[in-house]
Parts: structure tokens; C-alpha cells; sequence
């Protein structure tokens, strides 16, 4: 078995794995302990991972080399911090993506994927920060002024 070969097969059981552990994880309700403690394995399993070489990360993707070096390029797919001088990609990243061209895939989107994950990835960041966060959160519980737009 060759090198890539060997990655690809690695890669493949990793993201089975994860999917298996995020759909446990899903079933249950939010406030479960144990949802987070599955949780917090998929983050350390793919934190942990190898980087993945863009041909590895086209395969899982469903994509060509091609288009995921141009995903890399629009900063859609990250490089991996290896200190390598190959290309290697963000495992972590390459996961996040996975789930959103499933998620446009089974919506019947075939063209125009890297503009619609680039906008939801984009659209994922904002969630991301405390700010926001804690922004929504007060307007939950009620807090904060309504301030309307002078006429």
C-alpha cells in the first residue's frame, strides 16, 4: 500500500469515527454530560490527526487536487502549522468543511460550492466570538435598550 493510499484509508476511518461520535452527540439533549464528553473527543481526535495532503483532502471532500489547492488559496481550507515545507492541511478545517458540501450536496447545490462554504464559514466565524456571544445572551434574558434609528 502506498503512502497516500495508507493516509487516505487513515483519514477515512477518522471522519467516520468523528461523524459516528457527532451523531451520538446530536441525539442527545444539550444539557446531557455526556453529549459534551463526546463532544470534546471528536475536538481531540481531530486535533490530534496527522495534516492531510490536499490529494488525501480532495478524496474525502468528493472534490479534485485541483479545486481544494484553490480552496486553500481563497482561505476556505487552511494549512496545517507543520513546519513542512509540502502543503499539508488542517485537519480540523477540512472537517468543518466536509459537513458543509454534505450539507449543500444533499440540498441539490452543485455548482458555486466554494462561494456558498466560503459564506458559511464566514457566517460560522461571528458565532465564534464572546462578544456576540454574550451580546445575545443578554438580549435572551431581557437586558439591554432598544435603540431605534433617529427619523
Amino acid at each position: 500500500m502506498t503512502a497516500v493510499a495508507a493516509e487516505t484509508t487513515q483519514a477515512v476511518e477518522l471522519m467516520e469515527r468523528v461523524e459516528t461520535l457527532e451523531s451520538v452527540a446530536r441525539s442527545l439533549p444539550e444539557q446531557d454530560d455526556r453529549r459534551s464528553r463526546l463532544l470534546r473527543l471528536v475536538e481531540k481526535d481531530l486535533a490530534t490527526a496527522a495534516p492531510l495532503r490536499p490529494r488525501v483532502a480532495a478524496q474525502l471532500l468528493g472534490l479534485s487536487e485541483k479545486t481544494v489547492r484553490a480552496w486553500v488559496e481563497e482561505g476556505v481550507l487552511l494549512v496545517a502549522e507543520t513546519g513542512s515545507p509540502r502543503l499539508l492541511l488542517d485537519v480540523e478545517r477540512v472537517h468543518d468543511v466536509l459537513h458543509l458540501v454534505t450539507d449543500l450536496r444533499a440540498a441539490g447545490a452543485t455548482v458555486g460550492l466554494l462561494d456558498e462554504v466560503h459564506r458559511r464559514l464566514a457566517d460560522a466565524s461571528w458565532f465564534d466570538r464572546a462578544d456576540l456571544a454574550e451580546s445575545v445572551e443578554q438580549m435572551r434574558r431581557g437586558e439591554g435598550h432598544v435603540i431605534a434609528a433617529a427619523p
